[in-house]
């Protein structure tokens, strides 16, 4: 009796790792939504990008994603992958001129032709301060400058940031969740912020390897982001509980220009995860008034200086935004149990298309220029991340021929790279 109860659970145990070893579908229609779901991905701890770092090549044709030792393109028509980078490095963009991958490895930037997959040293970076920290986070347009900042000194014992399933695929998901969404996160945001560590905001001359500080601050600076068409504006953050802060700005690369895009106006108000739009003339964020309470997605037009909020219900808050090429369509990646929106059955992938009432916003009313204009999103639910653990952010894109939006999720075990066809499957593929 003793030796068949051994079998049994010998047979269970290796019946249960061929059940984890098992791979994801490559190919299903979400039964829930109706839309086609592909997985871009080969090898298990596979992921996309953070939501703000640029993945795809100026001709459109290839997605740059992580791998478990590298870094990897995906041929979006023949969904071939390439790796074209080995070894652990932090990945900052694919740039938006040549479509060289640009990464930091050792101290040293580099960036790969995802073609030829020829390697072309860039800049080292200077050695950080002692008990400091040196990063570099993006590449500007015309790919003539690389921006980073530098921390002088650390926190004593500051907590970890808390891990995410397979980290290891993401080795430059920086600025999680704006809110203190996991345990231990919310002490060390408070902790860090206090500290008030002076900071410097940098540029780097990819020709000459000039360093330049453009701003020094005690503020927490995080988040850079260069304008996809101007190479000279830079998109940047004030890091911290988002209550306490306010957050989003802009600076120019000569270190001119400095200006605070949104200021809170009422306690508990947040706003953060900043992103350009494609157009470059246009910043989007989150907005909360006052926090998990009235949800927004609000935008600021540069040259104009014009504002638009686009009203969510609760249901479907997203950690991450994301805009289509052309302007006219939204994503979001929904929320988990630890969210800001935590409860309330937020865990999608979502499509929002625009909406405008025009009596709201009309230009006959009393000092309508100078008034945010406000909107609301006609939602539709895309994919279906009930099983999806969200620590690890899926971090939405649009393909540039705006069909498909590319994220990451661990929804069948380990991470991998999916896709969602915008378009809904004809019911005869069901």
């Amino acid at each position: 009796m003793k030796v068949l109860k051994a079998i049994v659970i010998g047979l269970c145990l290796i019946a249960g790792a061929s059940a984890q070893q098992e791979e994801p579908p490559r190919e299903w229609i979400d039964r829930d939504t109706g839309h086609r779901v592909i997985r871009l991905s080969n090898d298990p701890g596979s992921a996309s990008l953070y939501f703000h770092q640029n993945p795809y090549t100026p001709d459109g044709k290839k997605l740059l994603i992580t791998v478990p030792n590298g870094l990897a393109t995906v041929d979006l028509k023949t969904r071939a992958i390439d790796k074209i980078v080995d070894g652990r490095v932090n990945v900052i963009i694919a740039g938006h001129k040549t479509g060289r991958i640009y990464y930091v490895k050792g101290g040293v930037v580099y960036a790969t032709d995802p073609n030829t997959k020829q390697t072309q040293e860039i800049a080292k970076l200077p050695p950080a301060p002692e008990g400091g920290s040196i990063s570099v986070n993006t590449v500007n347009a015309d790919e003539t400058l690389l921006a980073g900042t530098i921390t002088e000194g650390g926190v004593p014992n500051l907590p970890a940031r808390p891990q995410q399933p397979d980290a290891r695929s993401a080795p430059n998901s920086r600025g999680q969740t704006g809110a203190d969404s996991y345990p231990g996160k919310g002490e060390m945001m408070e902790r860090r912020l206090a500290a008030r560590l002076p900071m410097q905001l940098f540029t780097v001359n990819t020709k000459t390897g000039e360093v330049k500080t453009i701003l020094r601050r005690n503020d927490w600076l995080n988040h850079l982001q260069f304008s996809p068409t101007d190479p000279n504006m830079l998109l940047f953050c004030h890091e911290g509980p988002w209550h306490k802060v306010d957050r989003t700005w802009i600076i120019r690369s000569d270190g001119t220009g400095l200006t605070k895009l949104h200021t809170r106006t009422m306690n508990m108000e947040i706003e953060g995860h900043e992103f350009w739009g494609a157009d470059g003339k246009h910043v989007w964020y989150d907005l909360q008034t006052p926090k998990s309470q009235v949800f927004w997605l609000a935008s600021y037009e540069l040259s104009t200086g014009s504002r638009m909020w686009y009203n969510l219900p609760i249901e479907e808050w997203s950690v991450h935004y994301n805009v289509s090429p052309d302007g006219k369509l939204f994503a979001g990646d929904g929320g988990g149990p630890n969210s800001v929106a935590a409860g309330h059955n937020g865990q999608w992938i979502y499509l929002f298309r625009p909406q405008e009432k025009k009596d709201w916003n009309s230009p006959d009313l009393p000092d309508s220029a100078k008034m945010i204009k406000t909107g609301f999103f006609k939602t539709e639910k895309l994919v279906n991340l009930a099983k999806h653990d969200y620590r690890l952010e899926p971090n939405v894109t649009f393909t540039p021929d705006m069909k498909w939006i590319v994220f990451r999720s661990n929804m069948f075990g380990p991470t991998h790279v999916f896709a969602v066809e915008i378009a809904k499957a004809e019911q005869t593929k069901r």
